[in-house]
């Protein structure tokens, strides 16, 4: 595991990278970060993709390297710009792909992407931009369409993992997004006891509405395991 540099329009960037021990040329799983940036959350969730799913992992950074939040404040002042320019999002998160389809010991052909609440959004938006990927898992993420891309053509599969008490993205929300991806090969997994934030260890917000929630955690990457392993097939 390491961090790595990559560029984008000349800015430099810092992923994080796992391999599978004793494997090569095997499919990589690229990860979206929550509004606080690439933290320990997302290298934790690598290290289950690589260790126990057997996938190269690799956590993009669509902020900047160094540029990660700790306060509400600073998540925001560093999310807001992006939620507002999704074609900029789009243009960092390919980015961001192509970082890590570029890792030695990766199979290339074979990428999908998976994110957490802001990175919920972004891999989302992946599908909606018709990114390389063949699929897409969205946990606790927010659900809004990109005003970008007016009709997308989602050919990704996706996953969506929701917490039906998630303050963030109510039942109207869900209910515009099945419209949105009419056509495409999407499910969504609802956990009825679940908040935002269900799989970030130590979330514990109630004011937010983002708490931690093992079972939720547990079982949404339960059904991950079975949609990547239907996706590299």
């Amino acid at each position: 595991m390491s961090a790595v540099e990559y560029q984008v329009d000349g800015k430099t960037y810092e992923g994080w990278f796992v391999m599978p021990e004793g494997k090569t040329n095997v499919p990589v799983v690229a990860i979206a970060h929550a509004w606080g940036g690439l933290t320990d959350n997302e290298k934790q969730k690598a290290g289950i993709v690589a260790k126990e799913f057997g996938y190269a992992a690799f956590a993009m950074d669509v902020y900047g390297k160094g540029k990660r939040g700790t306060t509400v404040e600073e998540c925001q002042a560093l999310m807001n710009p992006l939620a507002g320019d999704r074609a900029e999002l789009q243009k960092r998160l390919a980015g961001g792909l192509a970082a890590a389809k570029a890792q030695a010991g990766v199979d290339a052909s074979k990428a999908a992407a998976i994110g957490f609440c802001f990175g919920g959004l972004s891999v989302l938006d992946m599908a909606r931009a018709g990114h390389d990927v063949i699929g897409v898992a969205s946990f606790h993420g927010l659900l809004g369409a990109a005003p970008n891309i007016a009709e997308p053509k989602i050919k990704a599969k996706v996953l969506i993992e929701h917490g039906w008490l998630d303050p963030m993205a109510p039942p109207e929300d869900v209910l515009a997004i099945a419209k949105e991806f009419h056509g495409a090969d999407w499910q969504l997994h609802a956990h009825g006891h679940a908040y935002h934030s269900f799989t970030t260890q130590g979330a514990n917000n109630k004011e937010m509405g983002t708490i931690y929630d093992a079972d939720a955690d547990r079982r949404s990457f339960a059904y991950l395991k079975t949609f990547l392993a239907e996706l590299f097939a």
